[in-house]
Parts: C-alpha cells; sequence; structure tokens
C-alpha cells in the first residue's frame, strides 16, 4: 500500500543537526514507497503566529499556506522531526504546526526525537506526544530517538550507528499500520465530526 506521509521539522539554526535525522527518515520512508512531502519550518516561513489557515476567508491565505493545508488534508500520516531545546520543543516547530488544526484530524503521527547528547530528545518527544494529540492526531506509541546526533548520522542522513537502521524498521510498520488502517475508518466511515 502507499501512502502520503509529511515529515515536519522545525529548526531554524544556521548549524543544524537535525536535518541529518530529518534526511534519514525521509530516506527510510521513500524505500518504502512513501510520497514524502517535507515540511520545513525554514523553507514554509510564516512568521510567529498572527492569523491560523482557517482565520483567513476560503482562497485569500498566502499560496504557501494554501499549499501546505492541502498537503496535510490529503496526507495519511505524519512523522515529526523534533530536536529538544530546553527540555521542550523547538519554537519553530510548535509555531509552524499552530497555523493548522482541523487538517491534521484522525492522522497518526510517529515522533523522531534527537539530541547532541545521550537522551536523544525524549523529553520533548514526550511534550509533543500531548502537542500532536491536543491537535488530533494518534500518535503512535514508538518514540524513534537518535542519541548523539553528530556522530550517529553523516550529513547525508545516512546511519553510521547499524541499530538505527534495524530500529527504525519497527518504528515504521507501527506507523503504516496505523496510517492504513485510520485511512480505512475516513474512506469507509468519515470523521466522527
Amino acid at each position: 500500500m502507499n501512502f502520503k506521509t509529511l515529515v515536519f521539522y522545525g529548526s531554524y539554526r544556521s548549524d543544524r543537526q537535525g536535518i541529518k535525522a530529518a534526511r534519514f527518515i525521509i530516506n527510510q520512508l521513500q524505500q518504502r514507497n512513501h510520497e514524502v512531502i517535507f515540511v520545513d519550518a525554514k523553507e514554509y516561513d510564516f512568521g510567529i503566529l498572527d492569523r491560523m489557515y482557517k482565520e483567513y476567508d476560503t482562497g485569500h491565505a498566502p499560496a504557501k499556506m494554501e499549499e501546505l493545508a492541502e498537503h496535510i488534508r490529503t496526507a495519511d500520516g505524519f512523522v515529526v522531526v523534533a530536536g529538544e531545546y530546553n527540555h521542550s520543543i523547538q519554537p519553530g516547530l510548535s509555531n509552524l504546526m499552530d497555523h493548522y488544526l482541523e487538517e491534521y484530524f484522525f492522522r497518526p503521527a510517529g515522533i523522531v526525537s534527537y539530541s547532541a547528547g545521550g537522551f536523544g530528545g525524549v523529553r520533548a518527544a514526550i511534550q509533543l506526544r500531548s502537542f500532536l494529540s491536543e491537535m488530533g492526531m494518534t500518535t503512535i506509541s514508538s518514540i524513534f530517538a537518535i542519541s548523539k546526533i553528530g556522530e550517529s548520522l553523516d550529513e547525508a542522513g545516512v546511519s553510521q550507528a547499524i541499530a538505527l537502521t534495524k530500529r527504525v524498521g519497527q518504528f515504521l510498520d507501527e506507523l503504516e499500520w496505523y496510517e492504513e488502517a485510520l485511512q480505512r475508518q475516513r474512506l469507509e466511515k468519515g470523521n466522527p465530526f
């Protein structure tokens, strides 16, 4: 089965280490025949949230915001790649994602977290789980944490640790299970509200 999966990434830093994690997961999804849309907060630079997408009159949202809304509405699922800033979610990521709400409903999300240290960004991932749930997404139970991002992946996102490549399969199996199940429910029964 083919899936359309959006990969969200929220770092604005000039020396972005997390881009390696994004490249890694994009490559893994493409190997599994996903149509991948990379949603980089730096590219979709909407500025600090002033008006949500839904607050614009139909046809009057900025073109890039409209484009992303259509990608979100037609996605089967999401992977959110998140670094840990002060034990929390990156502000660029939450700001980007906060521009939308109903567009996310009833789709699964997998969390890929990372950090320079040994914890792999899991403190941000735990907060991100609540954040995504509040936006109407079902988060899968697995968190794919990448510790020591500078050593674990090269610039192209190629794993330097065999354990990452082994673990990612189970993570994506779970995501795809939810993508298929929720896709079927939306097609057969629609959304409950």
